[in-house]
């Protein structure tokens, strides 16, 4: 499952050379070109990190950024800033606002790849590296291997997606909408009580008797990994 980017640019040339390279990275792509709809997109796509436009119709970058950070599902979301204004004051600017980073247009492909990376390195390590960790809960990606305090967690490909998923941000709560789009794939027609289904064979995997559940269930919403859970 591959680190999904959100881009929200109105130059379709521009949306569809970024679409073509970060695809060939390995990243999966959602694009969005009207500003007034970009909050509503971040919502639809659950995105890892955003790649977001400064001048936009119907809504500027700035006051979507302002808006993300205002909003507790969304305030720790990476962003990262494209814009043609070069100047210092700028850039200060949307940083200000609570931007991670700013790369002035124009831009090569690999320098936006980079940036994506160090900015998932530095705010969200758990999808950057291979290796993954939650309390006493530890993920290996490249070898599909789950450990539970030391020993052996057998979980089926979905169970390990799943688990993938929720351990990227710690407390986030994900709804079963998002779930679905991102372990089962949007081509997919999968009712969203399949998710509960498979929560629950990952809750038994992962729980021995007497043992704290690290998944939370939050009535009405979805599922996150209980923030508060020590292990």
């Amino acid at each position: 499952m591959g680190i999904k980017v959100l881009l929200i640019e109105d130059e379709e040339a521009l949306q569809g050379l970024l679409e073509y390279n970060l695809q060939k990275e390995g990243f999966e792509v959602a694009i969005e070109g009207d500003g007034g709809e970009a909050l509503v997109a971040v919502a639809e796509h659950s995105p890892d990190i955003v790649l977001l436009d400064w001048m936009l119709p119907h809504k500027n970058g700035i006051d979507i950024c302002r808006a993300l950070r205002k909003d507790k599902a969304t305030k720790t979301l990476p962003i990262i800033m494209l814009t043609a204004r070069a100047e210092e004051e700028d850039k200060l600017r949307g940083l200000g606002y609570g931007a991670d980073d700013y790369i002035t247009k124009p831009f090569s492909v690999s320098e936006v790849i980079a940036r994506i990376r160090a900015v998932l390195r530095r705010t969200t390590p758990q999808m950057a590296e291979n290796i993954a960790s939650f309390a006493d809960i530890t993920l290996d990606r490249a070898q599909m291997r789950v450990t539970r305090a030391g020993r052996n967690i057998t979980l089926g490909p979905t169970e390990f997606r799943l688990l993938e998923m929720l351990i990227r941000r710690p407390g986030r709560v994900y709804a079963r909408a998002q779930l679905l789009d991102r372990v089962w794939g949007q081509d997919v027609y999968v009712e969203e009580r399949t998710v509960d289904v498979h929560v629950g064979r990952l809750r038994k995997a992962l729980n021995r008797p007497g043992e704290r559940d690290p998944i939370r269930t939050v009535r009405a919403a979805g599922y996150a990994l209980d923030e508060t859970y020590k292990g």
